[in-house]
């Protein structure tokens, strides 16, 4: 008899091991099933089938346990073949998560491993099923049946728009039969494709340095903003699919990122090319996904979970803005993109290639080390450099200016609006404002389930907590009986309204969380712009990376160094970043372009660094302070979060944990309490070593003897993480 090794759909610690069940000849490997668990019918996915020589009641006396039989098959065909099926493996013990969570994130949601029952789209077909005798058929008939005989089928929806009652009476006649079938993506039909640029001797140089090199390497390309990366990767990528006839995966860190990039990958490539990225629904995921699957397209342009899509012959992958966090999946699994990316290409001996203008530390550091190949395009294409303004905010508000817009700001502003060119401001932060004040007891405002300020959202009226969600109407009256509130800070909405006073006929847009939640809106409002629709588009980060228009001459950022108040030890990095992406979307055409970054401290290297475009100085000096704090790069870390609504028993099993770890080579931190999150109190441990698979190892080790205990606190693993605050 067959038995079946499934994992079951709970990713939990406890149930992250394979259970045993009678099988029969559907049941293959990779494929999902309905189970009998604990009297509850759960999905599963089958990791093995082998063959027992015994019968059921001399394996229950082996094992100790009743083999219960498989409920049914759900698939015809594996979901996976076996390079995705190690892949997840491999995903389960590198970021020491649930494998069955893993086989969750590496699929679209209508065939995830879960009991979520979605149903796959299906449309109607018509398609000949009984021989005809043309010569007892009218002419109009002959016409239709003939046509439907050489296409072989056709959609009912055009069947009856082009053949109308003459196709309902062949059908009624018996000669043509209704079916269904999955729903496929439908092609564009009005692609007008575009010829590649010529190349500077700079992108040339390295297109030369990357087609060259070695079949599976890492190259990291340093490219400073505007100059050319993404044409370099489109000419990479023809050569690749042109000439090798292999796949492509282009990536890009967030959804807003997409649609420019979309544009020009399909502006080369045609209808060849996939997209994946989050502003898709379930059953338009699924139609790229079985379109990569099916070996149809050749390129494919997405957000992270698009390194998980099913390649037959990958032979290019790109992560363009590789130093952005948005490419660390935040929940379980905890993994990082460009981690599974590497992987993936060692399988396919293909090359990597890791764009950016302000590369991660960890991977400057291996290009420094030799471990990355660097090449360096250090001059833009229309080789000018933006004028470059620090305003000191403190200095600003002595004059009484105001703090989110100093005089030079608008006069900049002014002088852009006068000459009809476009203005970006960046403020990272959304919402009217941050916090919300009583000025009788001088308590903020915050969140009943989380440690946090509520913001207040004026256009809504609401006050909203950016975590977990909750909303409420703005406070008429304190608990302290006053009704006095002061609204402290300033948030996108707020910007927004300062910008229309000061300038009543400017047309401006908004890109932030709130006004692109509805689908199609990212792309919308990006639209808009680029067609001069609007003179000044106020956004959070997701405006500082990646937009490309000739006519913005003006980027203001503004607060520029709040992220330098987190306790976070990436902060300095991380304002480093937004700056210096941000401030590279101006003066990417002919016109001159100008910088004005407003902050309460000038001087920080971060800032000055960032707004001299010198990245390899603020390396030296961001990695002399890693160096002396041993943080990564120089050391590893893992963090061990801990949470539980008992707070006594989250503290306990953190303590407790932390006993059992040997810490030979490497140091924990901890127990630390982090804010409450959603009523879940927090406690978290961090190791910190050089030999992170010998801290992999143990925490492994350890995580299979902790599975077993009973009402344990929800533990959540993140392998390097992306920060600790």
């Amino acid at each position: 008899m067959k038995i079946a090794q499934v994992w079951i759909e709970h990713p939990v610690l406890k149930l992250d091991t394979p259970f045993s069940y009678l099988a029969d000849d559907c049941a293959e490997k990779g494929k999902r099933v309905l189970v009998d668990f604990n009297n509850h019918q759960i999905v599963g996915f089958i990791e093995d089938v082998f063959e027992y020589s015994g019968t059921i009641a001399q394996f229950k006396l082996e094992k100790g346990f009743d083999l219960k039989p498989i409920l049914s098959v759900i698939d015809e065909n594996p979901l996976f073949n076996d390079e995705l099926f190690d892949l997840g493996k491999w995903l389960a013990y590198e970021t020491l998560s649930p494998t069955i969570s893993c086989f969750q994130a590496m699929l679209p949601a209508k065939i995830k491993p879960v009991n979520n029952h979605q149903k796959i789209k299906m449309e109607k077909y018509v398609h000949i099923i009984k021989k005809a005798d043309l010569n007892q058929l009218t002419v109009k008939r002959q016409e239709a049946y003939n046509a439907l005989q050489f296409h072989g089928e056709m959609s009912l929806s055009k069947w009856r728009k082009d053949f109308a009652s003459m196709g309902i009476a062949l059908e009624k006649l018996g000669l043509v039969g209704q079916f269904e079938k999955e729903a496929v993506f439908k092609e564009k039909d009005n692609f007008v494709l575009s010829t590649d640029l010529e190349l500077n001797i700079y992108q040339k140089h390295a297109f030369d340095e990357i087609k060259n090199s070695k079949e599976d390497e890492v190259i990291l390309l340093h490219g400073v903003t505007g100059s050319g990366k993404t044409e370099v990767y489109l000419q990479l990528a023809k050569d690749v699919v042109k000439n090798q006839k292999k796949q492509v995966l282009i990536l890009v860190p967030e959804i807003s990122l997409t649609p420019q990039m979309v544009e020009r990958v399909e502006s080369r490539f045609g209808s060849s090319v996939a997209i994946y990225h989050s502003g898709l629904n379930n059953q338009e995921k699924y139609e790229q996904y079985q379109r990569v699957a099916l070996n149809q397209v050749d390129i494919v342009v997405g957000t992270r979970s698009a390194v998980f899509m099913p390649f037959h012959n990958l032979g290019l992958i790109v992560l363009d803005e590789e130093h952005d966090q948005s490419y660390k999946q935040e929940s379980t699994p905890q993994y990082h993109c460009r981690d599974v990316a590497i992987h993936r290409a060692k399988t396919f001996h293909c090359k990597v290639i890791l764009g950016s203008a302000t590369p991660s530390l960890e991977s400057y550091s291996r290009a420094y080390k030799g471990l990355y190949k660097l090449i360096t395009m250090d001059k833009r294409v229309n080789e000018n450099k933006a004028k470059c303004t620090l305003v000191n905010v403190r200095d600003a508000i002595k004059r009484r200016q105001n703090p989110l817009l100093s005089e030079p700001l608008l006069a900049a502003l002014k002088a852009r609006l006068l000459r009809h060119e476009q203005s970006i401001l960046l403020l990272n932060r959304r919402g009217y404002t941050p916090l919300v004040r009583c000025e009788g007891c001088g308590k903020t405002v915050q969140c009943p389930h989380c440690d946090l300020a509520l913001s207040y959202h004026r256009h809504e009226n609401l006050l909203k907590c950016h975590v977990c969600g909750y909303q409420r109407p703005l406070l008429k009256q304190c608990d302290c009986g006053s009704t006095h509130f002061q609204f402290g800070g300033y948030g996108t909405q707020r910007l927004e309204e300062l910008i229309q006073k000061e300038f009543p006929d400017a047309r401006i847009l908004r890109m932030d969380a709130d006004t692109t939640s509805r689908k199609g809106s990212h792309e919308k409002i990006l639209n808009q712009f680029g067609k001069g629709k609007a003179d000044i588009l106020i956004g959070t980060q997701m405006i500082a990376k990646g937009l490309d228009y000739e006519k913005v001459t003006l980027v203001g950022i503004l607060n520029a160094d709040a992220l330098l108040q987190r306790s976070d030890y990436r902060s300095v990095e991380l304002t480093f970043d937004l700056i210096a992406q941000a401030a590279g979307r101006s003066g990417r055409g002919n016109l001159n372009g100008e910088v004005i970054i407003q902050s309460y401290d000038t001087d920080h290297y971060a800032i000055t660094a960032a707004a001299s475009a010198d990245y390899l100085r603020f390396f030296k000096e961001e990695m002399h302070y890693r160096h002396v704090a041993q943080y990564p790069p120089y050391s590893y870390l893992i963090s061990i979060q801990f949470s539980d609504f008992n707070q006594n028993r989250c503290l306990s099993q953190c303590k407790n944990f932390r006993q059992r770890l040997s810490q030979d080579g490497y140091k924990v931190l901890g127990p630390g309490e982090l804010l409450k999150i959603k009523d879940q109190y927090r406690y978290r441990l961090v190791l910190k070593g050089k030999n992170l698979q010998q801290m992999r190892k143990e925490l492994w080790e350890i995580l299979q003897e902790v599975k077993k205990e009973r009402n344990l606190s929800d533990i959540k693993i993140d392998v390097n993480p992306m920060n600790l605050e």
